[in-house]
């Protein structure tokens, strides 16, 4: 057994890491990994905001399945999980951050179980390392009051005023002090799950780092198209999700966010050095991903929310375990392949559930013969509806009406709105996302591989089972090699 260091940061974009080439911000501590590992450059989350994004990291599944389609949407118990897996394989895991994962109902001791007014509850199968809800800073507040700091209650006010303080005493700082503690005191293997709610918002850096990048020298984002999706003019026009007019103040929204993103980067190297002194840097995995990305003013959006590339393409490293280092994988990898991945680490079969796919030969310098062509992600915003006052009476389903499923290969990109509308995008001759595609020979291959994708991983909770004179088993396994031939269609 080793040990096993899963990492998740809040809200990170997939381009903002030095070893993708971005041509300001800095992230040495990541770019190590990166160069002592592998790189998946073209990994994608598969849900936005955090609850929907974290379900799928945690269970391996499309949200079409999990249906967690917002922060408070239950994640039913049914489900296995990360967690779960690692105490089957004999660990103890430990969370230190949160998991944004509300509880299943039907699993509360009653109406008045204070479990059920927050969604912010762990995931079931791990260790309260030091929870540290996103909406309920308090055990870092109260350090803060410790060190002597006039640290506010609010939570989101104790953020926007990160700037003020050293970094020393960040919350990413906090969190990665409370973790080399802990991995003090521990018997080896050990699972710990730091989750980093940095870079995502407030905008506001914390200490020096939110002087390190000049407002002046942000790059342009990418403009609106001419041509927009009624989804996208409501995003335009939500206080939540429209980026500042002025360009000076999202430069400046920029050079915070940038700031964040390398202030976590430098806590992880911290993290890093405690490995090394303690020994145990070659005997753990580290794998290290995002719940989802950031628009950061690409047309003309904040946040993550729609369709568009930015809010879901994520970074996504690994280091250990016999990964090849200087490994740059341009293949299509989502979170769903997490769980897997980490169940096989862990010397367990991958749950019958999950819809991703182990990165064990990506991570050992394979290819299989075989392997997604496309990624996918979904966006519900039937909360939005519902906080507006609309769709009170959704009994001729309206409400499933808002979503959406994107699929985006190499050359285009597919949008498939549920009330039946649908965009496609050339993204050979435009990479942002602004040319559409409406040629029918385009536009219908794409199409078709969102409906075998959609068919291919409906929910299967017991197609994989069959009833035997012997009792309940699996399907006989598939004849050997078959990994090595692409199913044909």
């Amino acid at each position: 057994m080793t040990n096993i260091l899963l990492i998740t940061l809040d809200q990170w974009r997939g381009d903002c890491l030095g070893a993708a080439g971005h041509p300001i911000v800095r992230t040495p501590n990541l770019d190590r990994l990166a160069r002592e590992g592998v790189w998946f450059s073209r990994h994608y989350s598969q849900a936005a905001p955090c609850g929907p994004g974290r379900a799928s990291v945690y269970t391996g599944l499309y949200q079409m399945n999990h249906r967690v389609v917002a922060n408070g949407t239950p994640l039913d118990a049914r489900f296995d999980n990360i967690a779960r897996a690692a105490r089957r394989a004999g660990y103890a895991p430990a969370l230190f951050g949160y998991t944004d994962q509300a509880i299943d109902p039907r699993e509360a001791v009653g109406p008045d179980d204070p479990r059920l007014s927050t969604y912010e509850e762990i995931l079931p199968g791990f260790e309260d390392g030091l929870h540290v809800p996103s909406a309920d800073l308090g055990p870092w507040i109260a350090w803060l009051r410790e060190l002597g700091h006039a640290a506010p209650t609010d939570s989101a006010a104790a953020l926007v005023s990160e700037p003020q303080r050293p970094a020393e005493h960040s919350l990413s700082a906090f969190l990665v002090d409370r973790l080399i503690d802990w991995m003090q005191t521990r018997e080896r293997p050990w699972f710990a799950h730091l989750s980093q709610l940095r870079p995502h918002p407030p905008y506001a850096a914390a200490g020096r780092f939110a002087n390190i990048y000049a407002a002046d020298d942000m790059p342009a984002p990418i403009p609106p198209a001419a041509e927009r999706s009624r989804l996208h003019e409501a995003l335009l026009a939500h206080p939540l999700t429209a980026a500042p007019k002025e360009p000076a103040a999202m430069r400046r929204v920029m050079a915070q966010y940038f700031g964040m993103v390398t202030e976590a980067d430098f806590q992880l190297g911290r993290l890093w050095a405690a490995l090394e002194d303690a020994g145990q840097w070659a005997e753990t995995l580290i794998l290290v991903t995002s719940d989802h990305g950031e628009q950061l003013g690409d047309h003309g959006l904040v946040g993550k929310s729609g369709f568009f590339e930015a809010s879901y393409h994520v970074p996504c490293l690994a280091r250990g375990r016999g990964a090849v280092g200087g490994t740059v994988v341009d293949a299509f990898t989502e979170n769903v392949d997490v769980f897997p991945t980490l169940a096989e680490a862990m010397g367990l079969e991958v749950p019958a559930q999950c819809d991703g796919l182990p990165l064990t030969p990506l991570l050992h310098g394979e290819r299989p013969a075989w392997w997604r062509d496309a990624a996918h992600w979904e966006f519900d915003w039937r909360s939005a509806s519902i906080a507006k006052g609309g769709d009170p009476d959704p009994w001729d389903r309206r409400l499933e009406r808002r979503s959406l499923a994107a699929l985006r290969t190499a050359d285009g990109a597919y949008v498939q709105f549920a009330d039946g509308a649908a965009l496609a995008f050339d993204l050979a001759a435009d990479p942002t996302w602004r040319t559409p595609l409406s040629d029918a020979d385009s536009v219908l291959p794409l199409a078709q591989a969102m409906l075998a994708w959609r068919a291919q991983h409906a929910d299967r909770t017991l197609t994989g089972m069959l009833t035997e004179s012997g009792g309940v088993g699996r399907w006989p396994p598939l004849p050997p090699g078959w990994v090595a031939r692409r199913p044909s269609t």
